[in-house]
C-alpha cells in the first residue's frame, strides 16, 4: 500500500502504545458488563464529556443509529442536514432500521439554518405528518470541508431544537477537531445536547469504535438497541484499551493535522487545482479535479499510480485528509505529485 494515504483519517495505524495496551488489557464479557477495561473507557468518556453515562459501539454509524432509536419512536421524524453524514452516508438506516423519517434541512454552512428548521419541523397533533422529535447536528462538518462550529453557534442551534420540544443528538465523530481548533473544552459543546457520538478511529487514531455519551436513561435504551443491531461484544476491552489512549493522549496532537491541512491547501492551490475555501480549516482539503480529468476518479487513478491515495468525494470533487500517519514531508510529497500530474 502507498504510504501517502490521504483518503481519510480512518486509515491510521494504532500506535505502539496502543498495541501494547491491547495486548495487556484486562478483559471480561462486556454484554454482562464485566469487562474492566471497557468500563474504564466508558466511565472516562462520561466524565470527560460531563454526561451521566457512555456506551462503546462498533462504529460511528452504529452510534448515530442507536442514538436515533433511543430518542425516537417508530414513525417519528428527525431533522438532519442535507449534507450531513447521517443523511448521505449511513445507508438510510434511520428509516429502514429505526423506522424514523429523516427530514433534510439546509446545512450548507455547517449548521442548520433557522429558516430551514422552522419550515421542516412538524409538531405533534397533525395526523398527516411524522412528528419531528430529534435534531442531529454534525461537528465538525465533513462535507462542508471539515468545518468546525463555534460553541456559541452550536448552542444556538441546539437551543432552537429544544425550544421546539426536540431532543438534540450531536454527530461529533470529529468533535475534538473543533475543540482543538478553538482551544475550548468538550463540555462547551456537550452541555447543549442530549447525546453525542464521538469516533475513536478517526483523528484520535484508535483502530476501531466510537463512544456514545448521554443521560442515564438514554444510555440504558442505547445499550438495548446496540444489542438489537448486533453490537453486543465480549472481550471488547482489547479495543477499549486503544480507545482509552485515543481519548486521553491523542486529542492534543490534532492541531498538527490542522497545520498540515493548511499547508496542503496552499500547496494544492499552487499546483494548479481549485481549492474550496473554508472559513475555518481543520484536517480536510477539498478541491476540484479540474478540466484535465474527465472526473474525480480519473485523478484518483493517476495519483494512485504515483503512490498517492486521495478520495473522490463526488462529481469533480476530491478530498484529502491529514492525520497522525502523515507529517509535513508527506504533505509536500503529495503536493509535488499533484503538481506534476496537473502539468
Amino acid at each position: 500500500m502507498p504510504n501517502l494515504d490521504f483518503r481519510s483519517d480512518t486509515v491510521t495505524q494504532p500506535t505502539a502504545g496502543m498495541r501494547e495496551a491491547m495486548a495487556k488489557a484486562a478483559v471480561g464479557d462486556d454484554v454482562y458488563g464485566d469487562d474492566p477495561t471497557m468500563n474504564e473507557l466508558q466511565d472516562y468518556a462520561a466524565e470527560l464529556t460531563g454526561m451521566e453515562g457512555a456506551l462503546y459501539v462498533c462504529s460511528g454509524t452504529m452510534g448515530n443509529l442507536v442514538s436515533v432509536m433511543s430518542h425516537c419512536s417508530r414513525g417519528d421524524g428527525a431533522l438532519m442536514g442535507v449534507n450531513s453524514h447521517t443523511w448521505k452516508n449511513e445507508a438510510g438506516n434511520a428509516a429502514f432500521i429505526a423506522g424514523v423519517m429523516p427530514f433534510p434541512v439546509d446545512d450548507a454552512s455547517g449548521l442548520p439554518t433557522e429558516e430551514s428548521v422552522m419550515s421542516s419541523y412538524q409538531p405533534a397533533g397533525n395526523v398527516h405528518h411524522a412528528h419531528t422529535t430529534l435534531m442531529i447536528l454534525e461537528n465538525t462538518h465533513n462535507s462542508a470541508g471539515g468545518l468546525p462550529a463555534p460553541a456559541d453557534q452550536f448552542g444556538r442551534s441546539a437551543a432552537l431544537a429544544h425550544e421546539l420540544g426536540m431532543k438534540v443528538h450531536a454527530d461529533g465523530a470529529r468533535i475534538f477537531d473543533a475543540v482543538a481548533f478553538f482551544g475550548n473544552d468538550i463540555k462547551d459543546y456537550t452541555r447543549h445536547v442530549d447525546s453525542i457520538q464521538i469516533c475513536l478511529s478517526k483523528g484520535l487514531g484508535a483502530p476501531m469504535g466510537s463512544i456514545v455519551c448521554g443521560g442515564g436513561d438514554f444510555i440504558g435504551r442505547a445499550r438495548r438497541y446496540r444489542k438489537a443491531v448486533g453490537g453486543g461484544q465480549r472481550q471488547s476491552g482489547i479495543a477499549a484499551a486503544a480507545g482509552l489512549i485515543a481519548l486521553r493522549d491523542m486529542r492534543g496532537r490534532l492541531t498538527e493535522d490542522h497545520k498540515n491541512a493548511a499547508l496542503l491547501a496552499s500547496l494544492v492551490g499552487n499546483a494548479g487545482f481549485e481549492v474550496e475555501p473554508v472559513p475555518r480549516r481543520t484536517n480536510m482539503v477539498y478541491f476540484k479535479s479540474g478540466p484535465r480529468f474527465a472526473d474525480a476518479p480519473a485523478l484518483v487513478s493517476r495519483c494512485l499510480d504515483r503512490g498517492l491515495m486521495i478520495g473522490a468525494a463526488g462529481p469533480g470533487r476530491i478530498r484529502m485528509v491529514t492525520h497522525l500517519g502523515l507529517d509535513e514531508n508527506s504533505v509536500r510529497k503529495a503536493a509535488e505529485i499533484l503538481k506534476d500530474i496537473h502539468g
